[in-house]
């Protein structure tokens, strides 16, 4: 199960939706306070990538002692259609400076020092210290998850049904299933949703017997689990 931390770290680097709230900045739409881009750095701050004129901008510029508390809200939508499609949310707070002479093109970089985080996710509620955020690593498929998914989805439903027989008697209270989808993957295993209706859905986790390393092991891994369900 990866921890706390490294799913915290996983939604930063990734492409979920961000904002950044502000203290006294609630007037502003969100796309005002999404950055253009962001990464973190080796010290685990976080760099985030605004238009000069942007209200985030204009705040820590004017902040007292040049430092402004924040908080960097991530929500984490699956990148497939399946019934409350909102797979979790992480908020990380800290300070936000701007980085001198760090601009160019009308774009200005902010740096969040971060202090604490927390995560509400499919695997449930954790608290991340700044030292945890810093020493964690993201999941090494974050970045070909979406893709992966969404190709599990359109070219493989057949497979990923065929998986209901690998639930036993959950298979049995939810029939019929309506719908199988894809909802998350990671280095441990894939998340599948089963549905037969928007209120009447479960998760089921089918975990690697190893965690893999790269896009080569995990579909090895996937053709294991799927001829196991055919089998």
């Amino acid at each position: 199960m990866p921890s706390a931390a490294e799913r915290t770290r996983t939604l930063v680097q990734t492409t979920c939706s961000a904002v950044l709230l502000i203290p006294g900045a609630e007037g502003y739409r969100p796309e005002q306070l999404a950055p253009e881009a962001r990464a973190v750095g080796p010290d685990g701050e976080i760099f985030l990538l605004y238009a000069a004129d942007a209200p985030p901008v204009r705040a820590a510029t004017h902040a007292q002692a040049d430092e402004l508390p924040v908080v960097l809200e991530l929500t984490d939508v699956a990148p497939v259609s399946v019934p409350h499609r909102i797979r979790g949310r992480a908020w990380v707070s800290g300070r936000l400076t701007c980085l001198p002479g760090v601009a160019e093109r009308g774009r200005t970089m902010l740096r969040l020092e971060v202090g604490e985080a927390r995560v509400d996710d499919l695997w449930g509620m954790g608290e991340i210290d700044a030292e945890e955020f810093s020493a964690a690593a993201p999941d090494p498929l974050h970045a070909y998850e979406t893709e992966l998914l969404q190709h599990l989805h359109a070219a493989h439903g057949d497979r990923l049904r065929e998986l209901t027989g690998l639930l036993g008697d959950h298979a049995t209270a939810l029939a019929p299933t309506r719908d199988v989808a894809p909802l998350a993957l990671d280095r441990f295993g894939l998340r599948v949703r089963f549905s037969a209706g928007p209120e009447r859905c479960f998760d089921a986790r089918f975990d690697f017997p190893e965690p893999v390393r790269d896009v080569g092991g995990l579909r090895r891994e996937l053709h294991r689990l799927f001829e196991a369900a055919r089998g």
